[in-house]
């Protein structure tokens, strides 16, 4: 008998930014595990393709705008939905598991004893400190609710998951039985598989020429404040007065980010050797990646590991970070060059790692060495069976093959 599986993921289901990416490689290994899913998340976002997996959505509220990374009075409607929802999925199915991806675990928290379910609580970030860094409330009320509410769930879970050492850190102290904490990064990033990826205003982009026989800094993620762009574009700005024939694309952001951003590039004076581009599918983003000769992250300040750097690590291609503790908690000088996240600083790595033939292919090597035996799709999916089985799975989490999209 398959085992049954209700993810509850209040996000844009499927957009490509960080969170949505993390429910999608999660919920596919499972599938492949076997078991037959429900993912109930909002009415924005794209359908996936994944077997044995079914996309259960709130309302959309279109009119209301666009759904923001970070806490909102946006976001606190539609979770409000997503509590009923959620207890209208609970009243009508039987699930043996209930995946809860960050706030979703607040009130999945209290509906646990009622539905009789195993609650994993998948820990993105902390709440409270969201609240903080986002500027959401500055009460000390509401955000010491929710550190005893985050608390409670951290207790409460059957199976906590944490993306990144600093979090580890963080939460395992608050649980009373560690062995319930796994840190399982979000270190994979094959396809992801749309139902109708004709249906994505994404999947009309169309491929850019870059110029031939220049060397290519390159970028793919959000344009968010914290990503550290307007860094970025300064630094290249000083890197070109001594690599001429350098050429910077970033690729990602709204429309409106990627105007502001070219309107950067132009008043820094490289407007005609910076290509912005929006979002666009992974495959298209992954064909200008290939022609890159130095990768960057530069990221200004956070916690959490981007996404994008176990890819980064697994390309080939130097990689350029910034020194601080988002980056540092996986990457060393042994595998990058990390920079202080300053202008000057960062051009001056961007310019060894243009120019610099012995540290680029000491950098590529080790990089990849190190997601071969830390992060890759084996390593994941052992650590997703190794959640599993602690919660008595043993059926679904023991020896046999994961069966992946596309095996018969």
């Amino acid at each position: 008998m398959r085992t049954r599986v209700l993810v509850v993921a209040p996000q844009p289901f499927f957009t490509p930014r960080g969170t949505p990416f993390s429910v999608y490689y999660r919920t596919l290994v499972m599938a492949e595990l076997g078991m037959d899913i429900d993912v109930l998340t909002y009415g924005r976002g794209e359908d996936v393709a994944i077997p044995g997996v079914r996309i259960i959505r709130i309302p959309a509220f279109h009119w209301l705008g666009p759904v923001k990374i970070g806490p909102s009075m946006l976001k606190l409607w539609l979770d409000f939905f997503v509590v009923l929802w959620s207890i209208g999925c609970l009243i009508r199915h039987r699930y043996a598991i209930v995946h809860a991806h960050e706030e979703a675990v607040f009130f999945l928290r209290f509906l646990k004893p009622i539905f009789q379910f195993k609650l994993i609580y998948d820990m993105h970030s902390s709440l409270p400190e969201q609240l903080r860094n986002y500027r959401f409330t500055t009460s000390r009320l509401l955000i010491g609710m929710f550190e005893m509410l985050e608390r409670s769930c951290l207790e409460g879970a059957d199976a906590v998951i944490t993306i990144c050492p600093e979090l580890a850190r963080y939460a395992e102290p608050l649980m009373p039985d560690p062995e319930r904490h796994f840190l399982i990064e979000n270190s994979i990033f094959e396809p992801v598989k749309l139902a109708r990826p004709a249906a994505s205003g994404e999947a009309a982009t169309r491929p850019v020429e870059l110029p031939a026989g220049r060397p290519c800094i390159f970028y793919a993620g959000t344009f968010e404040v914290y990503q550290g762009l307007d860094t970025l574009v300064a630094a290249f700005a000083l890197a070109r007065e001594t690599c001429p024939r350098a050429f910077l694309v970033l690729i990602g952001g709204t429309p409106a980010q990627v105007e502001a951003m070219r309107a950067l590039a132009d008043r820094s004076g490289i407007g005609e050797h910076t290509l912005v581009l929006g979002r666009m599918p992974q495959a298209l983003a992954a064909r200008y990646a290939a022609r890159a000769s130095v990768l960057v992250s530069p990221r200004s300040h956070g916690i959490n590991t981007p996404l994008k750097i176990y890819e980064q690590l697994a390309s080939g291609i130097p990689l350029v970070a910034t020194n601080i503790l988002s980056h540092t908690q996986v990457l060393d000088d042994k595998v990058a060059l990390l920079v202080d996240p300053d202008a000057p600083s960062m051009a001056a790595g961007l310019v060894r790692a243009l120019t610099d033939d012995a540290l680029r292919a000491r950098l590529s090597a080790n990089a990849r060495q190190l997601y071969r035996t830390a992060y890759s799709r084996p390593v994941y999916e052992g650590k997703m069976r190794a959640m599993l089985a602690a919660l008595g799975a043993k059926a679904w989490a023991g020896q046999g093959s994961v069966v992946r999209q596309g095996q018969t």
